[in-house]
């Protein structure tokens, strides 16, 4: 049902804490995404998304068809981050309890213990998640929320930083279950997963086609280039960057605008203002400014939009696409000068 697993470097390969105080977000960004870069090809959305929801305290939820390579990336940016990874495979079998972990009777205290489940990790793959139904779903709310568990009335903290990374397929609507508005909104971002191009997919075939254990490769090849503790530091740092009243206004005309939009049957919540807000933070200091600008949030409006706004019947019908809406909905918002 499922495995976790600690991807950590060796002594040497561990970032002191000097270098870690002396280093600034954007080349910690760099650095990251250089690793990453050195066994998982392309998907520069992903890899931006998932970097800036872990340093926003978010979650994301990664959309996209089996073979792409989903897993290996998340493996890979816990050997980079020095984070914990641990992996869920969600069935239409799994308890709730599979997944937060459950009181068990010791014979030796005579007495129930708490054995804490996979969710107790700090980069979390819940692969598949729409293949379980909405009791298992509802076991990750309180996680995702509040980064912790609560059993028989006490509550359990999940080390931090804690990343939710799940998965679904698009096309496979058989055996699938789906997720509900609530646990849809918890997704800082709803990153979308694409066939690679031909140079990138012919980078694939040869770097992966030789039968190497990928955790020799990630031992061999990528280092870890942060730790939990810097990681910390910078989302608390990237908190103090500035974000303009005339930035705010910008982000807050954009949500409500999904709420009137006429092909939407269901706008974005106030949580999607809040998730552009922290997101735009986050790249401007990956981008090495400390104050945001409207192309952060336009960088992010559409992977933080895209889960949280409903078609209506007729769009659907007529194949509209919600991205195609969304891009059509930006340019219609008259972007500040700062």
């Amino acid at each position: 049902m499922s495995e976790s697993t600690a991807d950590s470097g060796s002594p040497s390969e561990i970032v002191e804490p000097r270098a870690s105080y002396e280093r600034s977000a954007r080349q910690l960004y760099d650095a990251a995404v250089a690793e990453v870069s050195k066994v998982f090809v392309g998907q520069d959305e992903l890899v931006t998304t998932a970097l800036v929801s872990l340093f926003s305290g978010g979650h994301i939820l990664i959309e996209g068809v089996p073979g792409l390579g989903k897993t290996l990336f998340v493996r890979t940016l816990g050997r980079v981050l020095g984070c914990q990874f641990g992996r869920i495979q969600f069935t239409a079998d799994l308890m709730p309890s599979d997944v937060t972990g459950a009181p068990i009777f010791d014979m030796k205290t005579q007495d129930f213990r708490f054995r804490p489940g996979p969710v107790f990790t700090q980069l979390l793959l819940a692969d598949e998640i729409n293949r379980s139904p909405a009791k298992t779903h509802a076991a990750l709310l309180e996680i995702m929320q509040e980064s912790r568990v609560t059993i028989d009335g006490v509550s359990y903290v999940v080390p931090k930083p804690f990343l939710v990374l799940a998965t679904q397929n698009p096309l496979e609507s058989e055996g699938t279950y789906s997720l509900p508005e609530a646990q849809l909104d918890r997704f800082m971002f709803k990153a979308v997963v694409s066939y690679p191009g031909e140079e990138e997919e012919a980078r694939v075939l040869d770097l992966h086609s030789r039968q190497v254990d990928i955790a020799k490769v990630l031992e061999r090849e990528v280092a870890q280039v942060t730790n939990a503790e810097e990681i910390l530091r910078t989302i608390s740092s990237n908190s103090a960057i500035r974000v303009e009243p005339k930035l705010l206004n910008y982000i807050n005309r954009i949500v409500r605008a999904t709420r009137g939009w006429p092909t939407f049957y269901m706008g974005a919540s106030p949580r999607a203002g809040i998730a552009l807000v922290q997101g735009a933070r986050t790249l401007a200091a990956f981008r090495g400014r400390d104050f945001a600008v409207p192309d952060d949030v336009v960088s992010i409006a559409l992977p933080t939009l895209r889960h949280r706004v409903v078609l209506n019947a007729e769009a659907e019908v007529e194949g509209t696409k919600i991205d195609t809406e969304l891009t059509t909905l930006l340019r219609s918002i008259e972007v500040p000068r700062l």
